[in-house]
């Protein structure tokens, strides 16, 4: 498979598909949900769902009976238990721990040597791994790293286990060795790395206990540079291991590709003593989501069928709702712009995706009627001085209030730029972790122009 350094791994994607084999769900246990791994807690099987940023909870007849949205889950991409709560692997590294109500517990940055990371939890135990869901930019590492990293409750790193895997090529080094891990009670952990055809069982000491391979490929070499086609750097990989999942019967699920772009997958069901495969399904183009029935056999489904039964919790108010100055002292209110629907825009001088992004902005502001449409833009600089100097380069029409480096503290948004939409009475439309570009922008036009031409009994 090819792709672009730095890029998700959009083959992940789900694909649209219905129920393979027959008749109602019922009695079922959540293992994978577009090619995710899914998790266990409070009776309810847990899903993430990037591409909505946000979690699904599943009951036992797979019925999605409740949706967590907010600032804190932008792309969720895996799940795992972590006592009564959930610990959710964020696209860009970072671990999140909420409650089922969707309260942020705690939260992490990517622990080093990591730069993107993916976490597991179980009896007290949380390991992290190189994120097998997106590949970092190029860079080395010494050929002592650790391949796992076990981490204390608020996501430190309190030891190591194994090492790398160096390629011929040191700069892919991360290609070579991200992979999905989970840990069980014991703190064994089950490695499986992106690229190579082996699932590893560590103990807690980090000794190795077994080596299972399927032999997909007759060779299997590291991953290689394809010519550069401008300033694109491409890489040759296989792709081999996609999640894996420790099933409530005390079996490792490993959820692998049978081809090396990853469009035809398989599961892979082994023995966790000595790491025997005892079962393999190789999963139909369009079934994306997998689970358990009750007598512990496995079933396929359509992820978006099930999810599309999730129920909406409706419009929920934005909060805090701020109460800041603007660059020439006055204070503006959250309450300043009720009435119209507006994009409340989170900033720093220090963002280049804001640089980016903040002629759009100054486009879509002049665009649209100002009775209807307003745009503020809260800096989260510390220094004001390179705020004002961002201001003066890019003048904008719309308001800039000062947070003062104080922001993420209070809406624990994962990055920047971060924007939310709100509708006439303050509530949440929309969230956008990021910058994505003049076709974000696009879209963001359309929805504005629908929002505004809605009628007002409907909001």
């Amino acid at each position: 498979m090819r792709h672009a350094l730095g890029a998700a791994l959009g083959f992940l994607a789900a694909a649209s598909a219905c129920r393979s084999d027959g008749g109602a769900p019922g009695g079922f246990t959540l293992l994978f949900f577009n090619h995710s791994p899914a998790a266990v807690v409070g009776g309810r099987s847990w899903a993430p769902d990037p591409d909505n940023s946000r979690l699904l909870a599943f009951d036992r007849a797979l019925r999605p009976v409740r949706t967590l949205v907010g600032p804190a889950i932008a792309l969720p991409m895996s799940v795992a238990p972590l006592g009564a709560g959930l610990l959710v692997s964020e696209e860009a590294g970072d671990g999140v721990v909420l409650d089922t109500a969707g309260n942020q517990l705690r939260e992490w940055a990517s622990p080093a040597p990591f730069a993107v990371a993916q976490y597991s939890a179980a009896g007290g135990h949380i390991v992290a791994t190189r994120s097998a869901y997106r590949v970092p930019t190029l860079a080395t590492e010494p050929s002592d790293a650790p391949l796992v990293q076990l981490l204390d409750s608020l996501g430190r790193p309190v030891d190591r286990l194994a090492t790398i895997h160096v390629p011929a090529t040191a700069f892919l080094t991360g290609i070579t060795n991200a992979g999905p891990a989970v840990v069980d009670g014991s703190g064994a952990v089950y490695y499986a790395p992106l690229v190579r055809d082996e699932i590893v069982k560590y103990d807690r000491s980090g000794i190795r206990r077994w080596v299972t391979r399927r032999g997909l490929y007759a060779r299997e070499p590291d991953p290689v540079y394809l010519p550069a086609r401008g300033r694109e750097l491409k890489v040759d990989e296989a792709i081999v291991n996609v999640a894996l999942v420790l099933g409530p019967d005390g079996r490792l699920y490993v959820l692998g590709a049978d081809d090396s772009a990853a469009t035809k997958l398989r599961v892979d069901v082994l023995d966790t003593a000595g790491g025997t495969i005892v079962e393999t399904r190789h999963l139909g183009a369009r079934e994306t989501a997998v689970a358990l029935d009750e007598r512990g056999r496995l079933a396929a489904f359509d992820a978006d069928t099930l999810s599309a039964r999730a129920p909406s919790s409706g419009r929920e108010p934005f909060a805090p709702a701020f109460t800041l100055p603007d660059t020439g002292g006055d204070t503006l209110t959250l309450a300043s712009f009720a009435g119209r629907v507006t994009l409340v825009d989170f900033w720093a001088s220090w963002c280049d995706p804001c640089r980016e992004e903040f002629p759009h902005m100054i486009a879509l502001y002049r665009d649209l009627p100002r009775k209807d449409f307003d745009i503020v833009a809260i800096s989260d600089d510390v220094d004001r001085g390179k705020m004002l100097a961002f201001i003066r380069e890019f003048r904008p029409p719309f308001p800039v209030l000062v947070g003062g480096g104080r922001m993420k503290q209070q809406y624990h948004y994962r990055g920047l730029p971060y924007s939310v939409l709100l509708d006439r009475r303050g509530r949440v439309i929309e969230r956008y972790f990021g910058f994505g570009g003049a076709e974000q922008f696009r879209r963001l036009s359309t929805t504005i122009a629908q929002e505004i031409g809605a009628p007002s009994a409907s909001l």
